[in-house]
């Protein structure tokens, strides 16, 4: 009955989604300014909710929060709020001499309705920064938050409620029943974030109905150690970005490779990095205020069950270990001697475990990474700029960067996203509007010419030799 009852909600919000959707169309810069503006105010308003909800599902540090979920939302809506205009112009673009004659242009247009699926490790960031990219198009959207978060949840419902009618944004609260009956709907655009295996589920039900996807997924984002990296700066950096949600980051360093010769000597930097971040009057890092928790039980089993078998074919526990099962808490983790086969090595980890591999030379490392899958980010560290662009053009990712970790993800003027496995589509900023856009392209004749009439039938040897001249000079 339930299911019935969700059902029934989701077909009537579509429904009315579908219809304000036209309206949509001729929306102004300024109408959406408006909207994402109150989004905006909201949240500014509601900080400390905000803070106490992500507290409540998993323990976030506060100060956490506002840098990792308030502040690249607010920020977004900032930026969108500044460029949004220039972003809705039509934009003309250049008549060839074999258009001569006629007007050319870009009009962009909403896609329509759209759906937000969003996860739970970042789940009111990467709920509504997408949100803000959808409203800068003129889309109406359905979000769809994680349950495994559900006081954040609870909160983005509240909050759609009270800024937006229905018909224009609506808040589905559920678990794999709502996800599947949204998926089923005709969505104009769906734009997810999580697992690559969930990824391709959405990709084929979005191919019923030949709606287009904008897919953030993740992978095993690698950190390259180059021989002439300043290792104390690397190391905290690494951590730094490693550990924040307890490793929970799509695109956090999922493992590192250094020289072999370095390697003790990096892992000694990053573990005292670790206890910098964490450990103060020789207490634990169980009881620092700035170290959050695993989102529960089943994923506090499946990462220790990855140590487990890591250590029992033979790595090494460098640093950390330590787990509280009742408290979903796992200290944070290095693993040496770590081996390709093992399990901590197939899939994206997604926690506080990282493992530290050695090689010989810098095309050891990288013919590794690329029988890998492409990674959502792919890090680098060195003091020669020749050496990282050596890096960066003999790989693949769907971002990079030098001598630092994650930071690109909130660059208002860098395209976020993956490649392949790691993702399809890019958002953020100018990239997210486009995203839930269609580029529709224009193109204006005069009444009773074109300039290509010389071309149609019926065809003779002066057609010929026209065309002969427009594949030679044009």
């Amino acid at each position: 009955m339930e299911v019935e009852l969700m059902k029934t909600e989701i077909d009537k919000v579509f429904d009315l989604q579908k219809t304000h959707s036209l309206n949509m169309r001729s929306s102004t810069a300024e109408e959406r300014i408006g909207l994402i503006r109150k989004l905006h105010d909201w949240i500014l308003n509601h900080r400390e909710d905000i803070r106490k909800a992500m507290y409540a599902d998993y323990r976030k540090p506060y100060t956490e929060t506002d840098i990792s979920e308030i502040y690249p939302v607010v920020s977004e809506a900032k930026h969108t709020i500044k460029h949004l205009k220039n972003w809705m112009k039509t934009k003309r673009v250049p008549t060839p001499v074999t258009f001569l004659g006629t007007k050319a242009s870009i009009q962009y247009e909403p896609k329509g309705s759209s759906l937000i699926i969003a996860p739970w490790n970042y789940p009111f960031n990467l709920a509504i920064c997408p949100l803000v990219s959808a409203l800068s198009a003129g889309c109406t959207v359905m979000i769809k938050p994680s349950e495994m978060t559900p006081h954040t949840s609870a909160l983005i419902k509240e909050m759609i409620g009270e800024i937006f009618e229905k018909n224009m944004v609506c808040v589905i609260e559920g678990g794999l029943e709502a996800s599947q009956l949204l998926l089923a709907k005709p969505f104009d655009h769906i734009f997810f974030t999580g697992s690559p295996m969930v990824g391709k589920i959405v990709m084929r039900s979005a191919s019923d109905h030949l709606g287009s996807v904008t897919l953030e997924l993740g992978g095993k984002s690698p950190v390259i150690i180059a021989p002439d990296a300043d290792l104390k700066d690397a190391a905290r950096k690494i951590a730094s970005t490693k550990f924040i949600n307890c490793g929970q980051t799509c695109v956090a360093p999922d493992f590192v490779l250094v020289p072999r010769s370095l390697r003790d000597e990096f892992v000694q930097n990053l573990n005292e990095a670790i206890d910098t971040l964490y450990v103060s009057d020789g207490q634990g890092v169980e009881k620092s205020p700035d170290y959050g928790r695993i989102v529960n039980e089943r994923h506090f089993n499946r990462l220790n069950k990855l140590v487990e078998d890591a250590c029992e074919n033979g790595a090494t526990i460098a640093k950390g270990g330590k787990n509280i099962p009742e408290e979903n808490f796992i200290e944070p983790t290095i693993l040496t001697m770590v081996k390709e086969s093992m399990e901590v090595m197939e899939d994206e980890i997604f926690g506080p475990i990282l493992p530290v591999m050695d090689y010989e030379n810098i095309d050891e490392a990288l013919n590794f990474v690329n029988k890998m899958p492409k990674p959502l980010a792919l890090y680098a560290f060195s003091k020669s700029d020749k050496k990282l662009g050596y890096i960066f053009r003999k790989t693949s990712s769907g971002g990079a960067v030098a001598n630092d970790c994650v930071l690109h993800f909130i660059h208002p003027e860098l395209p976020f996203g993956g490649v392949n496995n790691s993702g399809i589509g890019k958002s953020h900023g100018h990239f997210g509007f486009l995203e839930f856009t269609n580029q529709k392209s224009l193109l204006k004749q005069r009444v009773g010419f074109t300039a290509v009439t010389p071309l149609f039938p019926p065809y003779n040897k002066a057609k010929e030799v026209l065309i002969d001249g427009l594949l030679k000079w044009f």
